[in-house]
């Protein structure tokens, strides 16, 4: 995965118009605005995960 990725929907109403985002206040990098519900969010990734133990509870 990179900090590139396209989405698919928006994670507020599930509509797909979803446009790259640019403001003033950021870089604009992993922003994005959805025109159906006028929401502007950003997305980050955080980091991975650990796999579980094989056998483990979870």
């Amino acid at each position: 995965m990179t900090e590139r990725t396209v989405l698919n929907h928006c994670p507020y109403c599930g509509d797909q118009n979803l446009w790259p985002h640019e403001s003033d206040q950021g870089s604009g990098h992993g922003e994005w605005e959805c025109r159906s519900c006028l929401r502007a969010f950003k997305v980050t990734m955080i980091g991975n995960l650990s796999r579980p133990p094989l056998g483990g509870d979870r």
